[in-house]
């Protein structure tokens, strides 16, 4: 019994050994390209609930649930792209993403807890909240950008 819990365990160390390095060894384009992946995602299944809590498209209570469950998803992705060895790639990411690491992380926590929300309340039907929930969605969206990505033209 002991033999084989050593064994267990011997084998979980080198696999966990080689997925380590294998991570250390991804390119440093392939980690931006991959958030900006997981970032473009995120405003494909945001965009329509934006139009939603503004008025612009017609509120649908399968769709708010649906874009919610896939930004759940979505929103712990794009954030082991920005590892230090991508602050020299070309990308619209500012220095204070590498600088400001505390403040970055924090805008990454209020992103995904209000996803979290968001996801939460598109289960109930409630038009109101859900719409509110968005717009907390969109707040923290934007905060993001305003301090951690170029202008975009």
């Amino acid at each position: 019994m002991n033999k084989r819990l050593l064994l267990a365990g011997l084998a979980f160390a080198l696999g966990a050994g080689f997925t380590l390095t294998a991570f250390a060894q991804v390119k440093p384009e392939t980690l931006v390209k991959q958030r900006q992946a997981a970032m473009t995602l995120q405003g494909k299944y945001a965009g329509p609930l934006g139009a939603m809590a503004q008025g612009k498209a017609p509120y649908n209570a399968d769709t708010v649930a649906f874009n919610a469950a896939m930004l759940d998803a979505l929103s712990r992705m794009p954030w082991d792209g920005f590892a230090e060895s991508t602050k020299d790639v070309k990308s619209a990411a500012l220095p204070a993403v590498w600088s400001e690491g505390a403040k970055f992380k924090e805008a990454q926590d209020n992103f995904q807890k209000a996803v979290q929300a968001l996801v939460a309340v598109s289960r109930g039907g409630d038009e109101t909240a859900q719409k509110t929930a968005i717009g907390a969605v969109g707040k923290t969206c934007g905060g993001c950008h305003q301090n951690f990505r170029e202008k975009q033209q």
